[in-house]
């Protein structure tokens, strides 16, 4: 009788951090649409691939209201049951797995960690044991990096007890992620609170547990829009060879004339005389008038973007505008990196606004360069 299969993804939580405002102010981070599709969505379409899955388990601290509509979405076009299961509070990338242990447990569990950070490993080169293992290590330890995604059997569920077994009643003082000191102020961990990188995968390392898988395929974080931006284009090249059709193509007479990788949602509206691509991202119900230049850009649900305006180097949020002639502009190695638009901004005609963060709700109609517009 074959094994059954479980996924699990860690899709963390909300902070008061504000890498990803003003995005953030408007939708969940997994839900943010990259390439065309929620940021989660690729991770749980590639599970879809993994043999005798029958079930996937989203675990983190967002609150379930507008990840739920998500899940009863996604679990109905995949024809895989999702489902979103909510800490009380953190608990740590190994706690939250071992508290819901009694659910993952009615399948063999496979657990892919959407990766906030990134440690060092190295590798036996023969028999792919891990050897070592250290989670942003000060100095260079190797060229391989844990990408997050674990394959694990039940036996996780016992390493992860006897860490709640061996840790001292006053807890363990250690250096944490951003996310992870936001939730403890003491910087002394709770008692119930459990990482696989530096309370699983270190201490077991090199002790004929723990083996590694080594691929070519791309990783990016995504911490900051612009991370977005980058990782937009990476899953935009893929769909060239996994899914061609969702890729936008016209040559400047019926269609808009399309450079390179481009999404296109079908109710978005592009002008025959625009030029797209590439490394283009457009959402449903977008406008794109005559003459418009777009390049490396995600445009967002509803956006307008009128004639001879160029954006590149830039994300604009839902429900923006920008004007006649007018430029919205970024640079990857500027102080503030890629423009960025939040929702219903509007840059009005012949405006200039490069490196540039613009809150929500905002009108320009003088040009900007490298501001923080509150």
């Amino acid at each position: 009788m074959e094994e059954k299969v479980v996924a699990v993804i860690l899709v963390g939580g909300p902070t008061e951090g504000t890498t990803f405002r003003p995005l953030s102010f408007n939708t969940q981070k997994p839900l943010f649409p990259i390439a065309g599709h929620p940021m989660i969505h690729h991770q749980i379409s590639a599970c879809k691939t993994i043999p005798n899955l029958v079930q996937i388990f989203l675990i983190g601290l967002y609150e379930e209201r507008e990840l739920a509509l998500y899940v009863s979405s996604i679990s109905n076009e995949l024809k895989v049951p999702v489902r979103y299961l909510k800490e009380d509070k953190p608990l740590g990338s190994a706690g939250g797995l071992y508290h819901f242990r009694d659910l993952i447990m009615e399948d063999e569990p496979v657990s892919a960690e959407s990766a906030n950070m990134f440690g060092e490993l190295v590798a036996d080169p023969n028999t792919k044991e891990l050897l070592h293992y250290t989670e942003k290590p000060e100095t260079f330890v190797s060229e391989l990096i844990n990408c997050g995604i674990y394959v694990f059997t039940p036996d996780i569920f016992s390493a992860i007890q006897g860490v709640f077994a061996n840790r001292e009643d006053k807890g363990t003082t250690s250096r944490l992620s951003g996310y992870e000191s936001f939730h403890s102020a003491t910087r002394v961990l709770p008692a119930d609170f459990v990482r696989l990188d530096q309370d699983i995968l270190s201490p077991l390392a090199g002790k004929k547990q723990l083996y590694t898988y080594e691929t070519l395929d791309f990783w990016e974080q995504i911490k900051t829009p612009g991370m977005s931006l980058k990782c937009s284009g990476l899953y935009l090249a893929q769909y060239r060879h996994s899914t061609p059709h969702l890729l936008a193509s016209g040559d400047g007479k019926k269609n808009a004339t399309v450079v390179g990788d481009v999404y296109i949602h079908p109710s978005a509206k592009v002008h025959s005389t625009a030029k797209v691509g590439p490394n283009v991202s457009i959402s449903a119900n977008v406008r794109i008038g005559p003459g418009v230049r777009l390049l490396n850009c995600i445009i967002l649900d509803e956006v307008e973007i009128q004639e001879n305006a160029l954006v590149m180097h830039a994300i604009v949020g839902w429900k923006s505008s920008v004007g006649k002639w007018s430029r919205a502009d970024g640079d990857y190695n500027s102080k503030l990196g890629v423009t960025i638009l939040g929702e219903s901004v509007t840059v009005e005609d012949e405006v200039v606004v490069i490196n540039c963060i613009v809150l929500p709700n905002k009108v320009l109609d003088v040009s900007m360069q490298e501001e923080i517009i509150l």
